[in-house]
């Protein structure tokens, strides 16, 4: 896999300007972020746009659950533009936490909106909006049904309900046109029952797709991050190597150390005299 270590902020333009969005995505993201994109999207974004499967370690407040969205957005407003936008279900954001989850849900209006008015500036106010749901164990049931009869765009639920989901003639109807899949937090599912749960979901939904998904794995931290990239891709991902057919983007913090190892002048023994105690908190006092 392709990974990337290096930390420079990386220009705009290699993104924006050059025609990879639509034009009402890029006027929304450039009015909104001034500065340019964060070095998380700048490498995400291409890789996604190409249909790959994608996983990003970057630092929190960088920018890379929107990395993760925006692509997905953009390919839904081009749909949008060129024709009817059908009620149907693409994107799949699973989140470990309901909370999250509900905040995603709430933080993607804004982005949507703003597209939007960019869109009606170009003369583009026929489109149909691009809509996002919640399915949680909270959703209430008239919601759940609601959401059956008219599929949301991109889906905001929890590995639990995606499970639920899957279990259901209605819900494998409405997710068999999924066909991208965003796993947020990924590292607070990967060694535990609930991520051997998720990786079978996963599995079962591109079955139910018929084809690859294009998966995108998210945190802040993820090691070993080959790893995060296996589960997140399933052995059908694998090459035969072993190595997942996965971009991998690690821009997260690398700390310089600088260590010192300072023992007492009195000798170690099996159980240490109280001068070898005195030494060492006289030591630890000096350097707090």
């Amino acid at each position: 896999p392709a990974c990337y270590h290096d930390r420079r902020r990386v220009p705009m333009t290699m993104t924006l300007s050059s025609g990879t969005f639509h034009p009402a995505v890029a006027a929304w993201f450039t009015r909104r972020f001034p500065a340019g994109p964060t070095e998380s999207q700048a490498l995400a974004w291409p890789s996604i746009l190409e249909g790959r499967s994608v996983l990003i370690a970057a630092p929190t407040g960088s920018g890379k659950t929107l990395a993760a969205f925006l692509a997905a957005i953009d390919g839904l407003v081009r749909q949008a533009v060129a024709g009817p936008l059908e009620d149907v279900t693409q994107v799949v954001y699973v989140s470990p936490l309901k909370a999250l989850s509900n905040d995603i849900q709430v933080n993607l209006q804004a982005p949507l909106a703003g597209i939007r008015d960019e869109l009606r500036a170009m003369g583009l106010e026929d489109i149909a909006d691009i809509r996002t749901l919640v399915r949680t164990g909270d959703t209430p049931a008239k919601d759940r049904a609601a959401m059956i009869r008219r599929p949301p765009h991109i889906l905001v639920t929890t590995p639990e309900s995606l499970y639920i989901l899957l279990t259901s003639v209605s819900g494998r109807s409405m997710l068999r046109t999924t066909r991208t899949v965003i796993v947020d937090e990924i590292h607070a599912l990967i060694d535990d029952k609930r991520g051997s749960h998720l990786a079978l979901s996963l599995e079962r939904l591109e079955a139910l797709a018929g084809g690859p998904l294009v998966r995108i794995g998210c945190s802040a931290t993820q090691r070993p991050i080959e790893e995060a990239a296996r589960f997140l891709v399933g052995t059908g991902g694998l090459d035969p190597g072993g190595a997942p057919r996965a971009v991998i983007i690690d821009t997260g913090h690398a700390r310089d150390l600088d260590l010192m190892i300072e023992v007492p002048r009195s000798p170690l023994q099996a159980v240490m005299p109280n001068e070898v105690w005195e030494e060492v908190w006289r030591s630890v006092s000096a350097g707090s």
